[in-house]
């Protein structure tokens, strides 16, 4: 879950310490640090990996987690690439400035001076100015230019094959030597990755188009990083079970993947579902679009709200089938589930019904960071269940730290209680001292 707590420049605060230390205390068996950029570019609040200057934030970091959790919870980082993109422009500055004028343009509206043309596409209503612009350059102004792994005519992009196994690379290396027991590689969601494996991709250089060509690319950089990592370091991935999205991969692309996956060596498949861009809300003047807003997303992040089946254990499916995949092509690799786990019940189920060999429950450890331990102990009714709303993903949604509503409100009598920037909410859950049960 990325919190929204680092630097502006991708460092290590201290309330992100905080933030982890306190998951640390619930002595989970494993947590996974949030999404971290490889590049060295700036990406607002979010860690990044990716320079030597990033190696002493990092390195206390594991070392919170280590002493928090008394040993207890090994500390993996996510790592992740993705491509620019701009907020959704004012109408005025993209059809005056930024729309690159083209023939086309000048043929449609037979006016081939640029500032009298641009004028003229102004004073355009929606309905026309549709029609003239391409399909790109409308929704480039109704939701945001981005770029796709497909825009091979930009050379940062055509290059990504050559630059990104190194950059993934380099960025385990770092993290390895600031302490992590194991790295976590990005092939989900809207990002470069997922984006190669994505049936959408047609690229024509051997990298996209049929299955085996869209995935060589996450099996290149596995292969970079393992180099660099050698044989024992624990390296898997977060990969999708559906895109969700019309023309996206199905269940059945996503079982050929992990059987390649499972076959190249990696030690763990996390199994998510959607969050595309593709069909993601159309975000405010001045706002990015964000994947999680339209019905990919809302699978990704199943609400109580989303339809009579509900959240709870919602995507479980997906890496059952997965799990049998792999292990009728001979592999063992454990498989990940996920998706509205929130009880030991689901958990457990999940478990012994051979949907997968490990759970990941994020909001509900969001709700209740100590329910690991509560269970262990024997205090299950005393967890605090999530709600399943996405108050929290709302939060993300707006880049605003991430809480939980179960507890950010809640009065913080112990000293040191550390605040969001509005100063009404708690950032970190309440303390649980389970000493002082009768």
């Amino acid at each position: 879950m990325v919190p929204w707590r680092a630097t502006d420049e991708g460092h290590v605060t201290p309330a992100l310490l905080e933030w982890y230390g306190r998951f640390a205390e619930g002595q989970p068996g494993v947590l996974v640090v949030e999404a971290t950029g490889i590049r060295d570019i700036p990406s607002g609040p979010l860690l990044r990996a990716g320079h030597e200057r990033f190696l002493p934030g990092l390195r206390e970091l594991t070392q919170v987690v280590k002493d928090r959790s008394g040993g207890q919870t090994r500390l993996f980082i996510q790592l992740i690439d993705f491509l620019h993109m701009r907020r959704r422009p004012v109408r005025e500055d993209y059809l005056l400035r930024f729309l690159k004028i083209q023939d086309r343009h000048r043929e449609a509206l037979d006016i081939q001076d640029e500032a009298p043309l641009r004028q003229a596409l102004l004073e355009m209503p929606d309905e026309e100015l549709e029609g003239v612009l391409s399909a790109r350059e409308w929704e480039d102004l109704q939701y945001g230019a981005r770029e796709r792994i497909t825009d091979s005519r930009l050379d940062s992009v055509r290059s990504l094959p050559e630059t990104l196994p190194a950059l993934f690379a380099d960025a385990a290396d770092l993290s390895r030597r600031a302490g992590f027991d194991g790295v976590e590689l990005h092939y989900a969601h809207a990002y470069t990755m997922a984006s190669f494996l994505s049936r959408t991709n047609d690229r024509t250089d051997g990298y996209g188009g049929s299955r085996k060509a869209r995935v060589r690319l996450p099996l290149e950089v596995f292969a970079a990083v393992r180099e660099r990592l050698g044989p024992d370091f624990p390296i898997g991935c977060r990969m999708l079970g559906d895109e969700v999205i019309p023309g996206g991969s199905r269940i059945e692309d996503a079982c050929e993947y992990a059987t390649h996956f499972a076959r190249a060596g990696m030690d763990f498949l996390s199994i998510s579902k959607g969050g595309k861009f593709e069909d993601a809300a159309q975000p405010k003047v001045g706002q990015a679009v964000y994947p999680y807003t339209g019905p990919s997303g809302h699978e990704c992040m199943p609400t109580v709200y989303i339809d009579e089946v509900g959240p709870f254990g919602r995507n479980l499916a997906l890496a059952k089938e997965i799990r049998a995949a792999v292990h009728a092509a001979g592999y063992n690799t454990p498989v990940i589930g996920a998706g509205g786990v929130g009880t030991f019940t689901t958990a457990e189920e999940a478990l012994v019904g051979g949907s997968c060999d490990l759970v990941a429950a994020a909001r509900q450890s969001l709700a209740d960071p100590d329910w690991w331990r509560k269970m262990r102990m024997g205090h299950g009714e005393q967890v605090r269940r999530c709600v399943y709303t996405n108050y929290c993903e709302a939060l993300d949604q707006r880049h605003k730290e991430v809480t939980c509503q179960l507890w950010d409100r809640l009065p913080g009598p112990e000293a040191g209680v550390l605040m969001s920037l509005d100063g009404r909410r708690r950032l970190c859950a309440p303390p649980w001292r389970p000493e002082s049960i009768s």
